[in-house]
């Protein structure tokens, strides 16, 4: 499993979010969205209907009858395995900038993780990326933003 994580520092997780969304979905990948608060979750919503004026990106908020259908699925927590993700999604976006060990679970079937955290979160960030270090099959890269570009850090 790839873990990607982001430091926020310039653009909020809902500007970053439809950039690596996009990229999901035209890799032939389904992704997951895990936003605790309400109005990060509709902010992300707005931003993937409006990011681009040519299109949108299809999505929906969790625990409707549609589920399995959507391409991008978001979510107020993590859900309980065994179901897991009800879009199949394998790629999973954090973006309330809380880790969740528990989705690193061989249940949940992730083959990648992107962890975006605010800049007050940077302790619980560096944390994760430690306990992350000698974790057989993970892989982890940090992203930090330079001017308007992501630049993988060391």
């Amino acid at each position: 499993m790839r873990v990607d994580f982001y430091q926020l520092t310039r653009d909020p997780a809902e500007k970053l979010l439809p950039v690596l969304a996009e990229k999901t979905l035209e890799a032939g990948n389904r992704l997951a969205v895990i936003a605790s608060e309400e109005l990060l979750r509709d902010n992300i919503s707005d931003q993937l209907w409006t990011r681009k004026a040519e299109s949108f990106l299809a999505h929906d908020i969790a625990g409707g009858d549609n589920d399995a259908r959507q391409p991008i699925l978001l979510f107020p927590d993590a859900p309980d395995a065994p179901q897991a993700f009800a879009n199949g999604a394998q790629f999973l976006v954090i973006a309330d900038s809380k880790w969740r060990p528990d989705m690193l679970q061989g249940a949940y079937r992730l083959e990648r993780i992107f962890y975006l955290f605010a800049p007050d979160h940077i302790d619980e960030a560096r944390q994760s990326w430690k306990s992350l270090k000698d974790q057989d099959g993970i892989t982890r890269h940090y992203w930090r933003q330079e001017g308007r570009r992501w630049i993988e850090a060391g």
